[in-house]
């Protein structure tokens, strides 16, 4: 960079250049016929991509699929001092996990690569190269101390800090005077010229007249690594991206980045700034909350599609709000135009229900309960490991059953190894006494119990295991029916009738071990009545 600061010397000083004005557009998503939509997520990998990234990089997924698209996976790790090792590994393998893989990524390569921004300074430096040639860019040389002082005399007087642009015009001598002792400085973009009002596909007509209360931007810092100023715009225009959606928080940016646009050159792509996903109350998703990573919910056991589906539940950009959508049907239904300006409040609260209406639709789906059957015999594997007296309980059949008994009443798969289902899984430690105090005819009831089971073909419901049961009762003296149902669910699950329920309350966790042993060849649970 100086060498070239030095070859601009000795060549005059460069005039001010315009740049090529970029013409009015009609008001349209430009993705008509013809048009390659091509768009990209572009985190930085400072930290572990979390739900606001998340849905950043769902509405380009969901965007680029709708329109036969590309979306691209783009690093900006620039800013070298903030990289957090691990982190650019974890927002690909994130993504693929959330089921909107990137087109084109570090890991997957592609025609516009490589997509990490510290491996294409030679594109920044030709870029500032031109800049610094028209002079639309000048070489600073003013010490952080200085800038510090400007800042801290800027806010004593209430002022908003802005650098007073005091390098932009130095004369060539006092240009190469400063090389010969600073060889490596920070260059600036001009703001000279009025920002042209641009269409965002959310917000509207936009002008924000930046030079006004801005000082010039630094776009090459003096390590040689370019700020997002320039990098966005020269990465955007290099992989041919048509739309940049991205959040509010970089609209009023924007203007700055059309003037870069203007004074290079090139046509800038459609920009749609997308409201911020918030926490309930309002607040700011923050990194420090430590469960709104990925990694978390993952671990936790909620699925994909459920956090795709609650993200944009709580957002815009359909034409209604409903629950239980999946990645398909986003695609489908998905209109940009519908996006408002207002922010999306996330209620995490709520996750557990999408989740379930998520984990039922796969256990109704043959292939897709295949592999929960798998995920779940690993769970009880690890929950349980050595406690399991009969791993019969692994049968596939056996887990598959739960799976289907269970639907709709779980949220997440590690529900089913919870304390409140261990009984399906391992015996319940529950004593002769404990059982003699419920009722005295403890062997009577198990004898017409496991008389019960031996019916071939039986299939209980819970109003049939209720009317089954009440025979069974029936010619027991000094034994209610309610003290039958209270041995049984004590016995069987090692759980005691729940105060303040209905009686039917009661009857649900004897269901799940009934029907396996009415209705399956699996000796699993049968131990534990001829035991009584």
């Amino acid at each position: 960079m100086a060498a070239l600061l030095r070859r601009l010397l000795q060549s005059g000083r460069p005039s001010a250049a315009s740049g090529r004005p970029v013409g009015r557009r009609e008001a349209s998503l430009g993705t008509g016929p013809g048009v390659a939509v091509r768009v990209r997520f572009a985190p930085s990998p400072t930290g572990f991509l979390h739900l606001g990234g998340l849905r950043t990089a769902l509405y380009n997924y969901i965007f680029a699929k709708k329109y036969q698209g590309s979306f691209i996976l783009r690093l900006e790790d620039t800013d070298q001092t903030r990289f957090v090792p691990g982190a650019a590994e974890n927002i690909e393998d994130m993504l693929e996990w959330a089921g909107i893989p990137p087109d084109e990524s570090p890991r997957r390569g592609g025609p516009a690569g490589p997509y990490q921004q510290s491996q294409r300074l030679e594109l920044y430096a030709q870029a500032t190269e031109a800049l610094l040639k028209t002079g639309a860019a000048y070489p600073c040389f003013c010490s952080p101390q200085r800038l510090e002082l400007l800042k801290k005399e800027a806010l004593r007087n209430h002022q908003m800090p802005r650098y007073d642009n005091r390098c932009r015009n130095m004369s060539q001598e006092q240009v190469a005077q400063k090389l010969a002792k600073d060889p490596k400085p920070v260059i600036r973009f001009r703001l000279e010229q009025a920002a042209p009002a641009f269409e965002d596909l959310v917000y509207g007509w936009n002008r924000h007249d930046v030079a006004s209360v801005e000082g010039d931007p630094v776009i090459m810092k003096s390590d040689g690594f370019p700020t997002y100023h320039l990098a966005c715009v020269v990465d955007d225009h290099h992989m041919g991206i048509s739309h940049v959606l991205r959040g509010s928080e970089w609209l009023v940016s924007t203007a700055k980045h059309l003037l870069l646009y203007q004074a290079l050159g090139w046509h800038p792509p459609h920009f749609a700034h997308l409201p911020l996903l918030l926490n309930r109350d309002g607040s700011k998703l923050s990194k420090r909350q430590g469960d709104i990573f990925l990694e978390h919910f993952a671990a936790e056991g909620f699925l994909p599609d459920s956090l795709l589906d609650i993200i944009t539940n709580c957002g815009s950009g359909f034409a209604e709000n409903q629950m239980g959508r999946t990645l398909p049907e986003l695609i489908t239904q998905f209109n940009l135009t519908r996006v408002t300006c207002h922010s999306a409040l996330l209620d995490l609260e709520k996750l557990p229900e999408f989740n379930r209406l998520h984990l039922q639709r796969l256990v109704n789906n043959e292939s897709q309960r295949c592999q929960l059957v798998e995920k779940l015999q690993a769970l009880v594997e690890e929950a349980f490991g050595s406690q399991l007296q009969n791993r019969d309980v692994l049968n596939p059949i056996y887990v598959e059953r739960i799976l289907l008994l269970r639907q709709g009443h779980i949220c997440r798969l590690q529900d089913l190894v919870s304390p409140v289902y261990s009984y399906l899984w391992t015996r319940p430690a529950v004593g002769r006494t404990q059982l003699d105090a419920i009722s005295e005819e403890v062997d009577v009831i198990a004898k017409r119990v496991l008389g019960l089971l031996e019916r071939s073909g039986m299939s209980l419901t819970q109003d049939m295991l209720s009317g089954e049961l009440k025979k069974l009762s029936e010619g027991l003296e000094g034994t209610k029916y309610s003290n039958v149902m209270k041995l049984l669910r004590v016995a069987l699950s090692g759980q005691q009738v729940r105060q303040g329920h209905r009686l039917d309350c009661s009857l649900e966790p004897l269901i799940d071990p009934l029907n396996f042993l009415a209705g399956t060849e699996l000796n699993v649970q049968d131990t534990r009545m001829k035991e009584i």
